[in-house]
């Protein structure tokens, strides 16, 4: 088992953790991984834009002119894609833009992102986070004694209004609970934080 150290709000190193190897020690598949990033990102698409057909469009039921004899081209209707006000050619319409993967494949792509962020020390686990009330500043702080990046993932075993707010104003910080994680915010995030809790929750989901 992968042993990593755990810190406290303040930074400060409390004790160390043993990770399971079957879930954050694995080589990772990145076939897995971009197959779940795809459909992630696929799954973000409304897929509601759509466009008005020559058939669809108001107006052009007349031929505009005889075929014959005007020196002008044949035309059969004023809402076809040549002529202004006319119908789109080709346009998009609503569809689905949905990309299965099959549950092996999930669990294989999480526990390989879980396993890249351990392999590549970006991994930091705190014992827990208590605040006194809703304090942004104060959320701020923890990420900055934790030496945290930019773009911060942190996870929680379960939601807590209090955690969740006093960080969703932080640029760059993104706050999850462990039935809500993907692999696409933690391959997402520089530093990917996790409460020991959280952790235990994680191994005995995907172990």
């Amino acid at each position: 088992m992968a042993q990593v150290q755990v810190y406290n709000q303040e930074g400060r190193k409390t004790s160390k953790m043993e990770l399971a190897d079957s879930v954050f020690g694995i080589e990772p598949n990145k076939y897995a991984m971009h197959l779940a990033v795809v459909s992630y990102l696929a799954a973000q698409r409304q897929g509601t834009q759509s466009t008005l057909t020559r058939s669809e469009v108001s107006g052009g039921g007349a031929k505009p002119w005889r075929q014959k004899g005007t020196g002008r081209a044949r035309q059969g209707s004023t809402r076809s894609p040549q002529w202004t006000h006319g119908g789109i050619a080709l346009g998009p319409k609503p569809r689905k833009y949905k990309v299965s993967v099959n549950k092996k494949v999930k669990r294989l792509a999480m526990k390989s992102a879980l396993s890249s962020k351990v392999a590549e020390s970006e991994m930091i686990i705190v014992n827990k986070i208590e605040l006194d009330g809703i304090k942004t500043k104060a959320m701020a702080e923890i990420f900055t004694k934790l030496k945290a990046g930019k773009k911060v993932l942190l996870v929680l075993a379960e939601n807590n209004d209090v955690i969740y707010k006093s960080a969703r104003n932080i640029e760059g910080v993104k706050v999850v609970t462990v039935n809500t994680l993907c692999v696409y915010d933690i391959l997402n995030c520089n530093d990917f934080i996790v409460l020991k809790d959280a952790a235990k929750k994680i191994e005995e989901v995907y172990a």
